[in-house]
């Protein structure tokens, strides 16, 4: 790949910012996950997949990224559906936890780790003291405890909001100081479950959760912490508030936010009746085109399901794997002799093309235009390199292709079979760039180079030719 800065917009402040991460080499980043109430729907896809084409880019350009995503397995969504369906609440987090892990694994998103809330419930009894103590937090007479949001004078900065749009969702009770404090503790009611705390019985707030796991994990300053829109307020306003309040320390550096799918242009809701579950979509369409359509719009633009968007999706994605038998055919050719001239200007035209995905993927993670580039590689291939055979222009393009496959995750199968004949592959590119240096074209065979060792395959030149090596 290509040494690029890498520019993110950021929630906070609502700007492009130049990526820096807090230890060097290290991307540390902590997405919100689902409460496990009912069943993942194609709208929670989108949020793993858009985190997921970000972490596997960014470890394409060398950085040591952990993952983290939590699963809030208690909640009061959780214990109304026991009591809907007559089972424990324990038996709704079992169940629709599986259903989560199944369909995140079939949609090839890893995650380094699942915190869950009540596996850190001492963890964040501590956090919540400790706001007590710096007088950010207080006790209810009931029993709950509350953050006192005027003691942290930064709030609604991240939300662009205004105290009169404060609403926390949260039912009004008297108990508050301010009708827009927020819960870190709810006192125990009969028939709910409960864990023992200095303020007696109770459970956690949602938000404090988030908190508590993120910084028990990942430090107390991190890179990147991401969900979707609707997490902006008050979810992630109030993890600000409180982590911040904690430390004394600014929390994240960067705060991204993944934009709304619709339905045919509707919210999707219960209400409306039209949600669709992921697992109802990986069956019909299957990962790969999925993954393709999540990923054929930028994350921070909204997203519409439609048949016909999916179908389209799955007919671009055959063209681009399509696009690679032919290069695949062309490879089994081997190579023939050195590069024409005109060879030669479709093999640097093709190099553009790979320099102009890494610089939108660099541009805020910008899959839309990236795909786009991958598309006229494909063009490339079928107006040109299916005729003329160049065995080095096929080599580039296909790796392009990989390239595009390891952020997107769209062609594993095409591309693993590509690869079967790897070394017989370098070892043609290597024999076209000792023709190359002989004809002292030195420009494209340093180019040839950079791409090569970009990819872990040193190149060692002596007088009379040139050999290779993993790094």
């Amino acid at each position: 790949m290509f040494l690029l800065v890498i520019r993110v917009f950021n929630t906070l402040g609502r700007k492009f910012e130049d990526f820096s991460t807090v230890e060097n080499g290290i991307v540390k980043m902590y997405v919100c996950g689902p409460t496990v109430y009912d069943y993942v729907h194609i709208g929670h896809g989108r949020t793993f997949v858009a985190y997921d084409a970000i972490v596997r880019y960014l470890r394409l350009k060398g950085y040591n990224v952990i993952r983290i995503q939590n699963i809030t397995d208690i909640d009061d969504k959780i214990i109304n559906k026991a009591k809907e369906t007559g089972k424990s609440w324990e038996e709704i987090v079992d169940y629709y936890s599986k259903d989560y892990l199944e369909n995140l694994s079939l949609l090839k998103v890893k995650i380094d780790l699942h915190p869950r809330v009540t596996q850190h419930i001492k963890e964040i009894i501590n956090f919540v003291q400790g706001l007590i103590d710096k007088g950010h937090a207080y006790v209810a007479p009931s029993g709950s405890v509350y953050f006192d949001v005027d003691t942290f004078p930064h709030y609604g900065e991240l939300s662009n909001t205004k105290k009169d749009q404060w609403n926390q969702g949260e039912e009004f009770v008297k108990e508050k100081k301010h009708p827009y404090d927020f819960a870190l503790w709810k006192a125990w009611k009969p028939g709910e479950p409960y864990w023992e705390s200095p303020w007696g019985k109770g459970r956690p707030g949602w938000h404090i959760e988030c908190s508590t796991m993120s910084t028990r994990y990942l430090g107390e300053q991190f890179d990147i912490h991401g969900g979707g829109m609707d997490l902006i307020f008050p979810h992630h306003e109030n993890e600000r508030a409180q982590t911040e309040s904690l430390t004394g320390k600014p929390w994240v550096r960067y705060w991204m936010h993944v934009a709304f799918l619709n339905i045919r242009g509707e919210k999707m809701s219960k209400s409306l009746g039209n949600i669709i579950t992921l697992k109802d979509a990986l069956k019909k369409y299957g990962a790969d085109v999925l993954r393709y359509w999540y990923l054929s719009s930028h994350y921070r633009s909204p997203i519409d399901f439609s048949e016909e968007n999916l179908e389209q999706s799955k007919v671009s994605l055959q063209r681009l794997k399509d696009a690679v038998a032919v290069l695949k055919d062309i490879l089994k050719e081997g190579p023939k002799s050195y590069s024409k001239d005109e060879d030669i200007k479709v093999q640097r035209e093709i190099i553009q093309k790979i320099r102009e995905f890494d610089e939108a993927m660099s541009n805020d993670f910008d899959t839309a235009t990236a795909l786009k580039k991958v598309h006229e590689i494909a063009n490339i291939v079928f107006s040109k390199l299916q005729n003329s055979r160049d065995f080095l222009g096929a080599s580039i393009a296909l790796d392009g292709f990989r390239i595009f496959n390891e952020v997107f995750g769209v062609m594993d199968e095409e591309m693993g079979l590509a690869y079967e004949r790897i070394y017989e592959v370098i070892d043609g590119i290597i024999e076209v760039r000792n023709l190359l240096r002989q004809k002292k074209m030195y420009d494209l065979s340093d180019q040839i180079r950079s791409i090569l060792e970009s990819h872990g395959i040193k190149v060692l030149d002596t007088k009379d030719k040139s050999t290779w090596r993993f790094q």
